[in-house]
């Protein structure tokens, strides 16, 4: 019952945002790479990190486009708070920003509907949207499966401390204690198949 109400109400909170189900029908991958070359300076690097505070950036390839733009978008809008993916997303348009999705996107992962082992309890509400094999159930949902564990870490702490103002998130982090977070971390980590980095294979001058 408590995950059917918690699908629920993540559900209305994504109300506003229904353009984003088109994302992946609408985005133009083609060109989404041509843009990348900045991205790819930070994403299109195994292992790369941002620098303060120190975590890892997080693996987009096999992410829900409709997550991806969401997330750009929300970047875009101030809805979360980082200062270079604000002034990265802010110089793109609406377009840019699924074209980019598509891109980083590629093939998204296909879930299986099994769990990998036992949940833990603290995960139990988090597998309602996010899959007990770590994909999403929905497209406007992130898959999380061999997600960067300390970028999960971090992205619950900013839905903690309202540097990501999804009500609905905060609502949920804002009951986690720090062990329960470093739990819901770790299982999500070791899920597979995994999230990957995008490959680099070309700088701004060779793009085309």
């Amino acid at each position: 019952m408590r995950a059917g109400l918690a699908i629920t109400a993540i559900a209305a909170g994504f109300a506003g945002t229904a353009w984003a189900q088109q994302a992946a029908a609408q985005g133009d991958a083609r060109h989404g790479k041509a843009i990348s070359y900045t991205c790819l300076g930070c994403h299109g690097i195994d292992g790369y990190k941002n620098a303060y505070p120190m975590y890892s950036v997080p693996k987009l390839e096999g992410q829900n486009p409709d997550y991806l733009a969401a997330a750009l978008h929300g970047y875009r809008d101030g809805d979360r708070a980082h200062v270079t993916m604000h002034s990265q997303a802010s110089e793109l348009t609406d377009q840019d920003i699924l074209d980019i999705a598509a891109y980083f996107a590629g093939k998204p992962l296909t879930a299986t509907g099994k769990a990998q082992g036992s949940v833990p309890q603290a995960a139990a509400l988090c597998v309602s949207c996010h899959g007990q094999d770590g994909v999403a159930i929905a497209p406007m949902y992130p898959s999380l499966a061999g997600q960067h564990q300390d970028y999960l870490v971090r992205a619950i702490d900013e839905y903690r401390k309202g540097g990501r103002k999804n009500p609905v998130m905060k609502g949920f982090a804002a009951s986690l204690k720090d062990e329960d977070v470093a739990v819901i971390a770790q299982y999500f980590s070791r899920l597979t198949p995994a999230l990957s980095t995008e490959s680099r294979p070309y700088t701004r001058l060779t793009a085309h």
